[in-house]
C-alpha cells in the first residue's frame, strides 16, 4: 500500500513538473496568448457572427499565405519593405545618435535645439507626406525621409533623458579622482546612458516600422503596405489579413529575439542596477 501511494505521489510530481516545464517553455509563452484569439476568430467566422465579406477565416488566410509565398509575391514585397526600413533606420542612427548626445551634453546646444525638437516631434510623420510627395514624388526618397523623421525624434529624446538620468554623484566622484571632461563623458556618462540609448533605438524602430507601412500604403509601389492597400481594390480581405499578420509576427520576432535581449544585456552591463528586471520573452 505504501509503495502504491509512493508511486502515485511520484507520478503526480512528475506530471506537475511536466506541466510547469511546458507552460514555462518559450513556445507556449510566446504563442499561448494567441490561441484564444485565433479560436474566437475561427468561431466568429464559422458561425457567421461576422459576415465573411468583412473577414476571412484562419484557414483561408493560411491558404492565401502559402499561395503568396509560392508565387513569390510576399517574399519580394517583404524584402522591399525591409530594405527601406534598414536604410531609413541607418540614416536615423547616423544623424540621431551624435545629435542626441550633443543636445544632452552641451548646454548651448540644448537651449537651441530642444524647442525645435519638441516642436517637430509633435508633428506626425504622415503630416509631412503631402509636401514630401510634392518635393520628391512617389519615390523611395519620400518613404526613407518619413522613416527618418519618425525614428530620429524619439531616439534623441531618449538619449537626452538617459544622459540626464546619470547620477550627479558619479560625475562628481570621477572629477574628484582627476578625470577631465572628456574622460567623464567617455567613462561615466556614455556607459550610464547606454541603457536609455538602446531603449530609444527600440522605441524608434517600432515607430519607424509603422511609419514605413503607412508610407507604403500612400506612396509605395511595392512592399507589405502596398500589397495590403492594393488588395482592397479587389476586396481581397484575406490578403490584407495576411499582411497584418506578417507585420505583427515579423516585428514581434525582431523585438523579442534581437531588441529586447540587447536592451536587457545593456542594462545588466551598464545600467545603474545589479540585475536587470526584465521579463523573459524568448
Amino acid at each position: 500500500m505504501v509503495t502504491q501511494q509512493h508511486t502515485a505521489s511520484s507520478v503526480r510530481i512528475s506530471f506537475t513538473r511536466l506541466v510547469e516545464a511546458v507552460m514555462n517553455s518559450a513556445l507556449v509563452r510566446n504563442l499561448g496568448p494567441f490561441v484564444p484569439i485565433v479560436l474566437i476568430w475561427w468561431l466568429a467566422v464559422r458561425f457567421e457572427i461576422v459576415p465573411t465579406a468583412f473577414i476571412s477565416g484562419p484557414e483561408r488566410v493560411a491558404s492565401s499565405f502559402g499561395d503568396l509565398i509560392y508565387k513569390g509575391i510576399l517574399p519580394g514585397y517583404l524584402v522591399d519593405s525591409l530594405i527601406r526600413l534598414v536604410a531609413g533606420v541607418g540614416y536615423s542612427l547616423a544623424i540621431g545618435l551624435p545629435l542626441g548626445f550633443l543636445i544632452g551634453l552641451n548646454g548651448l546646444a540644448r537651449k537651441f535645439f530642444w524647442p525645435l525638437l519638441m516642436f517637430f516631434q509633435a508633428i506626425g510623420d504622415i503630416a509631412w507626406l503631402p509636401i514630401l510627395i510634392v518635393w520628391f514624388g512617389f519615390s523611395l526618397t519620400t518613404v526613407t525621409l518619413v522613416i527618418i523623421y519618425t525614428v530620429i525624434f524619439p531616439l534623441m529624446v531618449n538619449i537626452v533623458a538617459a544622459i540626464d538620468s546619470v547620477p550627479d554623484d558619479l560625475v562628481r566622484a570621477a572629477r574628484s579622482l582627476g578625470a577631465n571632461r572628456i574622460q567623464v563623458v567617455r567613462e561615466v556618462i556614455i556607459p550610464g546612458a547606454l541603457p536609455g540609448v538602446v531603449t530609444g533605438i527600440r522605441t524608434g524602430l517600432g515607430y519607424g516600422w509603422r511609419a514605413l507601412i503607412a508610407a507604403e500604403i500612400i506612396v509605395g509601389s511595392s512592399g507589405i503596405g502596398f500589397m495590403m492597400f492594393d488588395a482592397r481594390r479587389s476586396s481581397e480581405i484575406t490578403v490584407v489579413l495576411v499582411g497584418m499578420i506578417v507585420l505583427g509576427i515579423l516585428w514581434y520576432a525582431t523585438d523579442s529575439l534581437i531588441l529586447a535581449p540587447l536592451e536587457r544585456a545593456t542594462v545588466e552591463r551598464w545600467g545603474m542596477v545589479t540585475t536587470a528586471e526584465y521579463t523573459e520573452v524568448a
